[in-house]
């Protein structure tokens, strides 16, 4: 059995994040509303990296008298430090490194040679996760927030050539690691020779992740309600319950340690978990879509629309994981409150310092700092910007492919052949 407080904790933990690769599959290829495609998606990133970081805080808990009964609440208050700090720590080296990155492919011309291009985009992804573990926080949850950043930032500052390039890549080593991670986890559950079959337990562990799914999404969803103008409707809150599917991340949590009866009773417990979650709910997505009278066949708007003010631009709008086929599942998505203030900001402030993207940087910053703006702007546009001839000012200098002009119509038929020459991935 397990009589110990610390290690049910440790259950909880790893057991809360969700997987749901199998639902979004199915979403995808049959075009589900955008907004619940949304809601899963994100609840399942900030799931996984929650889950990470409170697992190992659990873990680090070690009370100053462990033969005394209870809870040593210096302990606990360390344990809720250490995870404040390892998530925000991994949060901000994820974030950094994505913006150097950007920073680094918008004002060199790395541009040019497409192979070196994507080997640098490759290696400090890599070096992201190995940053995070080298200060003891979590490369998983660092190179997270990096792949975000850089789907946001750097992806619009690279070529042509690697922008495809890259996606594929990520996409055939997404495909392996996938495929890879379910043959692993088939291969222990029938090979593993520690086992512990405690059927009490398991039961009782899917009685417990249902009803925290439903404890946590109705309440949650009534809380959003008040101040979405988009309300979650019931039948996509029933959809988000029954899209807790559990999957890697547990099972890469479980086996980490299996060197007691009560962590080997984890994995046994987390691989029935994740295998009845998989075939039952992953199979059985198809026919709750149609008892839920949940619409699909969604046409998302062409990505085109993404410069629109009624979209998600700043938010998912532009990361890329919302593209199929050319169009962008999230560009329908309106962001209200907070996120709108958000996206607003993006737009304005930092957009334009990081990408080839957004209003002129002489905009952006005060005529007391233009000197950081010609700093912050491609050379290859500076001499542009010098040698064009055509009345253009310090006012009109900008990014690539945003050249702001006037004068003359010949002069506007000169700048705009030039902003088109200057930046062809701008769309």
């Amino acid at each position: 059995g397990v009589d110990n407080l610390v290690e049910c904790l440790i259950f909880g933990a790893l057991i809360s994040a969700t997987d749901p690769v199998t639902i979004l599959a199915i979403f995808h290829d049959l075009n589900v509303d955008v907004d619940l495609f949304a809601m899963v998606f994100g609840e399942s990133v900030l799931n996984d990296a929650v889950a990470i970081v409170l697992y190992r805080s659990i873990s680090l808990y070690s009370p100053a008298n462990e033969a005394a009964a209870g809870i040593d609440a210096a302990a606990v208050f360390k344990s809720i430090g250490l995870f404040v700090g390892i998530f925000v720590g991994s949060f901000l080296i994820g974030v950094v490194m994505g913006l150097i990155t950007a920073l680094f492919t918008k004002l060199t011309r790395i541009r040019d040679f497409p192979m070196l291009e994507n080997g640098f985009f490759c290696v400090m992804s890599y070096a992201t996760f190995l940053l995070a573990e080298a200060f003891e926080l979590t490369g998983i949850v660092a190179i997270l927030f990096c792949g975000i950043t850089q789907a946001h930032y750097t992806f619009f500052n690279l070529s042509e050539e690697s922008k495809r390039t890259t996606k594929e890549f990520f996409g055939i080593l997404n495909f392996l690691a996938e495929n890879f991670v379910f043959i692993y986890m088939g291969l222990a559950l029938f090979t593993f020779r520690y086992h512990q079959w405690c059927w009490g337990f398991i039961a009782w562990a899917f009685v417990a992740i249902t009803a925290g799914r439903i404890l946590n999404i109705l309440p949650l969803s009534f809380i959003a309600n008040l101040k979405r103008k988009n309300k979650i409707s019931p039948k996509f809150q029933k959809m988000l319950i029954f899209s807790g599917l559990r999957g890697a991340i547990a099972f890469a949590l479980a086996i980490r340690n299996t060197s007691s009866e009560v962590r080997q009773l984890f994995l046994t417990t987390t691989l029935m978990i994740v295998f009845v979650t998989v075939f039952f709910n992953g199979g059985a997505t198809c026919m709750v879509l149609e008892k839920l009278k949940i619409e699909v066949g969604v046409k998302p708007e062409p990505d085109a629309d993404m410069d629109t003010d009624n979209n998600a631009e700043g938010f998912l709008g532009d990361t890329e994981c919302g593209l199929v086929d050319g169009v962008n599942r999230f560009s329908q998505y309106t962001p209200t409150g907070a996120i709108r203030v958000w996206t607003n900001f993006d737009r304005k402030f930092i957009r334009p310092i990081f990408t080839n993207r957004g209003p002129p940087l002489t905009e952006v910053f005060s005529h007391r700092f233009h000197w950081l703006a010609r700093a912050l702007t491609p050379t290859k546009i500076v001499e542009q910007d010098q040698g064009l001839g055509c009345g253009s000012s310090e006012e009109d200098l900008n990014t690539p492919g945003r050249l702001s002009f006037s004068g003359t119509d010949e002069d506007t038929s000169k700048v705009a052949t030039l902003q088109l020459e200057s930046n062809p991935f701008d769309t």
